[in-house]
């Protein structure tokens, strides 16, 4: 600890006033702002970090970090605060948070934690802004989603055909049992024409 005075002459006097008779330096910490912070949006979150400088390697695993963000055209007053759980120089934020084709402007800040006994600080000022916007999210051509469309219903329908086709033969089978050899390829005749239907439908 120290003692704090101001020392001074005044009107040909000197005088000593006591301004902080027990002063703890640890408890009256202000650390500079956070610098070279960056983002990174895609679709399904934002990701953005930044260092810190000038801070003893003993305090940068209990630091506590306040993000602020809001839409670019907006006033700070208006801004988004989030105080982040962790001591690492980063955070996420959800696409959700986020509006489609908006630019978005970010800052942070830190100070020690309140959770700390041995240090104490206030916040320190603002660091730079980033500036970030949500990616839109890929749409699916409408050519990709008609093949999908064919792959997926391809199969039931050619299973069920074959069904129909199956249980078709064995009923014709026992009412024309004199002619079956006239039969199957009928059937087959019936079966392609059904896929090509299918096909034509689909496309």
């Amino acid at each position: 600890g120290y003692r704090v005075s101001l020392q001074g002459n005044i009107f040909g006097r000197y005088h000593t006033y006591m301004t902080f008779p027990e002063y703890n330096p640890r408890k009256h910490i202000k650390l500079d702002p956070p610098l070279n912070i960056q983002s990174n949006a895609t679709a399904s979150k934002c990701q953005i970090w930044w260092s810190v400088w000038n801070v003893p390697w003993y305090l940068t695993e209990i630091l506590q970090y306040e993000l602020q963000y809001k839409e670019y055209s907006m006033s700070w007053e208006v801004a988004l605060n989030k105080t982040l759980p962790s001591s690492l120089p980063q955070v996420e934020i959800e696409a959700t948070e986020l509006r489609s084709g908006i630019p978005y402007a970010a800052r942070v800040r830190c100070k020690v934690s309140e959770n700390e006994n041995s240090y104490h600080s206030q916040w320190s000022e603002w660091s730079q802004t980033t500036v970030f916007q949500r990616a839109d999210v890929p749409k699916v051509s409408e050519n990709v989603l008609n093949t999908k469309i064919m792959q997926f219903l391809f199969i039931p329908l050619s299973f069920g055909t074959l069904v129909y086709l199956f249980w078709n033969c064995k009923i014709s089978s026992r009412r024309q049992k004199a002619s079956p050899a006239l039969t199957f390829p009928h059937q087959l005749l019936s079966f392609s024409h059904s896929i090509v239907c299918t096909m034509g439908i689909l496309r």
